[in-house]
């Protein structure tokens, strides 16, 4: 989809593009009332305007497409400027192709742990202005209902600085996101988010219906490549954590609760070439979790596609535990380091160890290529589960 302006007429490709990302029917005086705020100028004239999808690689959920929005525009001095805009396409989940991968009347029971309004919402908020020192949010320019189901919202495109995720920068969003987690300023709004995505949500709707019963039975572990890499002992461990679904739940939801991002994975932490500031992105999940929560995401976001290997979790966990409680404490939280290691174990155990066998993948037909990435899934689970193992009151349990 793109498109050109000259003079301020937009062409009618771009016409229509603009509309349908929540412009109206004449977008061009909405455009450049957008561009004028940007720009930080009273009146522009666009003078130059290109639309083009841009292109991301993962499936999504609640994502129905993501769009740059760029070009010139004249000030009243006379001066040309240029503009780029970000604009995400957030949808129900209903709406989604991957939807009609799960059968009715699994899709309706799954719509509450994909809260699609929440991020409109996020961007309608003052939230920009209550986060951490160190932590900011993409400025939002508009929000624009795409009727019932689905919203545009138009941001600043924000300039990405390329980073190799070490260790040192691990702990530097830990610490963040533990001041994000216990902030009283954000606090309040994290509490007004509707329930969504919770343990006990994702344990009944997803992991008891769509992956313990695969578990518990022969074919899944007959796979090839699931045979190869998930040993005997390892499917015991992960059968028994299953098996204690229940009441790791029951205790997940007795530990402290705190504000959470929710999807905290190095690709959602963006780095700009300005200062080591943390833009955070993807508000899906963004409400209140248990503590910890958001170490889940950070540590293995990477190591689940493959793109780090798991033997590099230990360290890895030690510093970004530290430096997440260090976090809390410059907010005022007291939570202990032994509770926020307990609640981040059984989270990752709950959302990763326990679904760790790529459900993508599971029913064969799967080539050579993706060997690595189970072997590195099982040992992910297997660093998570000794985690738990070692956060039990219960020792040898699990």
């Amino acid at each position: 989809m793109s498109g050109s302006t000259g003079d301020g007429a937009l062409s009618p490709a771009t016409r229509t593009g603009l509309a349908e990302l929540g412009l109206g029917p004449q977008p061009l005086p909405r455009l450049e009332a957008l561009v004028a705020a940007q720009l930080r100028r009273p009146r522009v004239r666009v003078r130059t305007a290109r639309l083009r999808a841009h292109p991301y690689d993962r499936p999504a959920l609640t994502t129905a497409g993501r769009y740059l929005v760029c070009g010139t525009a004249a000030d009243d001095d006379g001066q040309t400027r240029d503009y780029a805009f970000f604009v995400k396409i957030v949808q129900a989940w209903r709406k989604s192709p991957l939807s009609t991968a799960v059968p009715e009347p699994l899709r309706s029971q799954l719509a509450p742990l994909m809260p699609w309004r929440t991020e409109p919402e996020v961007y309608r908020s003052d939230l920009g202005r209550r986060l951490p020192r160190g932590l900011s949010l993409a400025r939002a320019h508009h929000v624009a209902e795409l009727g019932e189901e689905s919203a545009a919202i138009w941001l600043d495109r924000v300039p990405v600085r390329r980073v190799r995720w070490d260790v040192a920068h691990h702990r530097h969003a830990a610490y963040l996101l533990g001041r994000f987690a216990a902030s009283p300023s954000v606090a309040h709004l994290a509490a007004k988010v509707p329930i969504g995505r919770t343990a006990r949500r994702f344990a009944e709707h997803w992991l008891a219906v769509n992956v313990v019963p695969d578990l518990t039975a022969e074919d899944l572990w007959r796979q090839p490549h699931v045979a190869a890499t998930f040993d005997a002992h390892l499917r015991d461990r992960i059968l028994r954590a299953a098996a204690a679904l229940p009441m790791l739940v029951d205790e997940l939801e007795s530990l402290t609760t705190t504000t959470a991002h929710g999807d905290a994975c190095t690709d959602n932490l963006l780095r700009t070439p300005h200062d080591d500031d943390i833009v955070l992105i993807d508000f899906a999940f963004w409400g209140t979790a248990p503590v910890g929560f958001d170490l889940g995401q950070l540590l293995l976001g990477e190591i689940q596609l493959g793109r780090r290997p798991a033997h590099t979790f230990p360290e890895l966990e030690e510093a970004c535990l530290q430096a997440y409680v260090k976090g809390l404490r410059d907010e005022g939280c007291p939570t202990s380091v032994r509770e926020v290691r307990r609640a981040h174990a059984i989270a990752m155990t709950i959302f990763h160890a326990i679904p760790s066998i790529p459900y993508e993948h599971r029913t064969g037909g799967v080539g050579p290529e993706l060997h690595p990435l189970f072997a590195n899934r099982a040992a992910m689970a297997r660093c998570v589960l000794d985690l738990l193992h070692a956060t039990s009151r219960s020792r040898g349990h699990l």
